[in-house]
């Protein structure tokens, strides 16, 4: 190409270029940027749900966050506005009820005040906000709830059941089969399901919903939930047609000593589709005697045992319209009564993490094993080739032996096996229906082929809470504790907080949900999983008031009342008021709470509790490695200590709730009762009669010994500790205050230690040792490798995790006060200590996400904390030795931090909401506290 031809070339070239920049020069002009606002409104739920579809509450409560680009931010008013119309909501018009404008703070559990709903009825609302700067926020984006079923004469269906002799515990799992035709195009279609036994429900050949276990483990006999599900995109015009499988579940499946038939023997189905037509009408296809049905490939289910499955009696295709059911039996009608139906109040259980096979081993025994590298709760999911008719087995184990083989002594009785009978030569899929595993090792049998990634895989099941709780350091072990109790939690918690979920046990244990509970709201947003739980503690206590040493109770209905078990009564409730600031839940609980504090009060002479069984302090420890022996703890001096702790709580309550008599009347209970502790296990110097760490750690948690011996309780307590070498010796009653009760004392460096120690019995002895949740027991695997007694050592049992409330609340600093529950107004108190370089926090609460991370690095210590709008915090920065600066400046001259005041070495400050990063030098410590 010559100089000319190029000249034109490169003119062509840059005028297209400036074309090009004129045009989006031109497009960006013209195109409308939306500025953000400085104050916004999200987040919306109703009843702690977003948008739910079945609730039976008459009066609801609203909750919002605010979002805002300023510091010290605090809403000064709001308003809320409810409709029938989403559409219509937003241009203001065919309003159902306003609040108006409301000159208040209040953004969490905000009562719904307008017309009585009724059953079935759907309503939106949304909301906005003023703030102290005088800035309105624009109204929210539109949210919505929709009523249940209020009344059992809602219910037109009928109870169903097949006509089965073999229909008993760990027979074949009954499918349940209705064609129907719909006569118009559908405009809204809610199915309401529920099961004597766990169901799923499948519509035109698709599964309805994502829940497993439906319908969730209550008292069943007092409180039945019912399932509601939004079926409108899986109904056309028609022919359509349902299918519903049901498994024994907690209903009639085995239970603890393979008790059976808790609660009934026979499988039931409740079924009630209601259609809404686009011309109006309405339909209702119902469970009835035109059912049908029949059994399938599930031949047996059973959370403790597994899963039987044969695929050569699978019927495809038999919940569709299609299917031809020439075969299928009648069914039954069951006059079992609608009365105790509820809709579901807490988190389904849903499949949440997926792990893959970290390495396939051959154990000395020659068996073929998978290791996921976590211990989990849930099931496998494989797609595997076999022949037709030959048997695959699965079994599950958490831990494999001193030589490396596979271990499940620790099981008892549970089989935790799963059976699969191929239908053919091809590659078959399959997961199970009605059980689940708590495990991390998978035994195969029956499968010789190529075992990865792309065929088996491990479901992680647990009830659907969302994660609101992240916590970190500079030292790994202590990272991988906290990885551990949380998946304690996720494991434990399926749909009521068990004890473990591998043995034959997993049953609602009420001392560790009380041990644990603090911690559980840390980690992840358990408000509706323990407001449910406790509606069935409630359901279930005794006439007298005892509480039974599991919820729902499947044990004897005689034994009940232990204390620190049954004591979950007054703690649970307590806790998840703090925090969620949910007065309501102390409503609901309270006659409850006065119940057993009445209990104690009828078991007790002169004020002294010292009657009836207790568990003690659970699975202290009872090595001899040190020169003490034992660590037993008098369980009537623990059982006290626990008397005064429910009394208290209760008076809590009754303040909270204006309920100045019963303030008065417990109050003086109360006093009675730390006298009679006093007399019984406290010399007049204050020496405890049992001197264990529990002994002086209840003793000083629960304010039992007056102001003037609490010091030197607590050095008792130090001396204990170092008698031991700095290791914990609590059980489960203990252990959850001991490092609580070391830092109010001035001793945090010794709960540092604590937590810090690597060799038997410690937090970190575990971690050591490869475990991946929390252990039963401090030696579950002792120093020589070998294993505790195997009938009662699991590895997935959270109660010792509850040092995760210390992790959070002191280590990183964050707080309620108990003024303002709910996180309204924080306390953020870092304590540094452990060698640890850094920490952080984060917790996402009602009002938005608090932050608190903190490093030291050559002596400067930094702390950047969040703390969400509508809040405010206190900010206590320890060891202070020269000027504090927040992101550059002399805190004396922001003015979002006040009230700076010195207390010894520490400085306090209160902030508003915003982000702080505070900078300054670090006092060096001495000595050893």
């Amino acid at each position: 190409m010559n100089y000319i031809a190029s000249k034109v070339v490169r003119k062509k070239v840059l005028f297209f270029i400036i074309v090009v920049l004129l045009g989006f020069k031109t497009a960006v002009a013209q195109k409308k940027v939306v500025p953000v606002p400085p104050l916004r409104v999200e987040n919306l739920i109703c009843e702690y749900k977003t948008n739910p579809i079945a609730i039976e509450a008459a009066n609801p409560r609203l909750s919002w966050k605010l979002l805002a680009q300023q510091r010290n931010v605090i809403q000064t008013a709001y308003e809320i506005r409810v409709g029938k119309n989403a559409v219509s909501l937003t241009k203001g018009k065919n309003i159902l009820w306003t609040s108006g404008k409301v000159i208040s703070d209040q953004s969490i559990h905000v009562n719904y005040a307008g017309p009585a709903q009724a059953s079935r009825q759907k309503v939106y609302w949304q909301v906005r906000v003023w703030n102290n700067y005088g800035q309105a926020s624009p109204w929210s984006m539109v949210n919505s709830w929709k009523m249940g079923l209020l009344h059992p004469e809602d219910w037109t269906a009928q109870w169903i059941q097949n006509n089965y002799d073999s229909d008993t515990t760990g027979g074949p799992s009954p499918m349940f089969r209705k064609v129907f035709k719909l006569s118009h195009n559908v405009r809204a279609a809610h199915l309401y399901v529920t099961a004597h036994g766990v169901f799923e429900a499948q519509l035109n050949g698709k599964r309805i919903g994502t829940d497993y276990f439906a319908p969730g483990w209550t008292s069943y006999n007092k409180r039945l939930q019912y399932q509601m599900y939004d079926v409108t995109g899986g109904l056309k015009k028609g022919n359509n047609a349902v299918g519903v499988t049901i498994g024994d579940g907690w209903y009639r499946g085995y239970t603890y000593n393979r008790i059976k038939n808790v609660y009934g023997k026979k499988l039931a189905l409740l079924f009630q589709l209601e259609v809404l037509y686009t011309n109006g009408k309405r339909e209702l296809i119902t469970s009835d005697k035109s059912w049908k049905v029949s059994y399938g490939a599930i031949r047996s289910s059973s959370f403790f045992d597994g899963e039987l499955y044969d695929a050569r009696k699978e019927k495809p295709n038999w919940s569709t319209a299609t299917y031809i059911d020439k075969g299928w039996d009648s069914v039954k009608v069951d006059n079992t009564i609608k009365e105790n139906l509820v809709t579901l109040i807490g988190p389904p259980v849903k499949k949440h993490e997926q792990f893959f096979p970290l390495k396939v081993l051959t154990t000395p025994e020659g068996d073929r094993v998978v290791d996921f590298g976590q211990n989990l709760v849930g099931w496998v999911k494989f797609k595997l080739k076999g022949k037709a008719g030959d048997t695959l087995k699965l079994y599950h184990a958490e831990v494999l032996d001193q030589k490396g083989n596979f271990y499940t002594k620790n099981l008892r009785t549970a089989k935790q096996e799963i059976q699969y009978v191929f239908k053919s030569d091809s590659v078959e899929t399959y997961e199970p229906h009605f059980t689940f595993q708590g495990f991390r090792f998978l035994k195969i049998v029956g499968y010789s082929g190529v075992i990865d990634s792309t065929n088996v895989i491990a479901n992680a099941v647990y009830s659907d809470m969302v994660q609101t709780g992240t916590f970190s350091t500079s030292n790994p072990l202590v990272n991988q504790l906290q990885h551990n109790i949380l998946w304690g939690q996720k494991g434990n918690f399926i749909d009521v907080p068990t004890d473990c979920p591998q043995r034959d046990e997993r049953m609602g244990w009420t001392g560790d949900a009380q041990a644990f509970c603090r911690t559980a709201t840390f980690n992840m947003d358990v408000a509706g999983f323990f407001t449910k739980w406790l509606k069935d503690l409630s359901a279930d206590q005794h006439k007298d008031g005892a509480v039974p040493y599991v919820i729902p109770n499947m044990l004897d209905s005689t034994l009940a009342a232990a204390s620190g078990w049954s004591d979950v009564a007054t703690i649970a409730p307590w806790n998840i008021y703090l925090a969620y600031g949910d007065k309501q839940v102390l409503e609901q609980q309270y006659e409850s709470m006065k119940a057993w504090v009445g209990y104690i009060q009828l078991h007790s002479r002169n004020y002294l509790w010292d009657t009836g069984n207790h568990f003690g302090d659970w699975l202290f420890y009872a090595g001899t490695d040190y020169a003490d022996g034992a660590a037993l703890t008098d369980k009537n001096l623990i059982a006290q200590a626990f008397y005064a702790h429910s009394t208290q709580l209760l008076i809590n309550a009754a303040a909270i709730l204006g309920k100045e008599d019963d303030v008065t009347k417990y109050t003086g209970l109360l006093a009675n009762i730390k006298k009679a502790f006093m007399g019984e296990y406290v010399t007049p110097n204050g020496r405890m009669i049992s001197g264990t760490q529990t002994s002086y750690v209840l003793a000083l948690n629960f304010d039992m010994l007056p102001e003037n011996l609490r010091e030197s309780a607590a050095k008792r307590l130090v001396n204990n500790i170092d008698d031991y070498d700095d290791h914990i010796t609590t059980g489960f009653l203990g252990t959850p205050y001991i490092c609580h009760v070391l830092s109010r004392f001035g001793h945090t460096d010794m709960a540092y230690e604590l937590l810090m120690k690597e060799s038997y019995p410690s937090w970190l002895y575990p971690v050591k040792n490869g475990a991946t949740t929390i252990w039963e027991r401090w030696d579950g695997i002792k120093p020589d490798k070998s294993f505790e007694d195997p009938g009662m050592n699991s590895f997935n049992h959270y109660a010792y995790g509850a040092i995760g409330d210390w992790m959070y609340r002191v280590i990183t600093g964050i707080n309620t006060d108990e003024a303002a529950p709910g996180f309204h107004k924080i306390i953020i108190a870092p304590h540094p200590g452990g060698k640890l370089t850094s920490a952080q926090a984060e917790l996402e609460t009602l009002y938005g996400k608090i932050k608190s991370a903190w490093t030291i690095d050559n002596g400067i210590f930094t702390l950047d904390i969040i703390v969400p709008p509508n809040t405010t915090a206190q900010v206590v920065l320890p060891s202070v030795t020269d000027q504090i600066t927040e992101s550059g400046l002399d805190i004396n001259t922001i003015k979002e931090i006040t009230n700076i005041t010195r207390e010894g070495a520490d400085e306090q400050m209160n902030v508003g909401s915003g982000t702080y990063h505070f900078v300054y030098t670090l006092k060096v410590k001495n000595k050893k506290s």
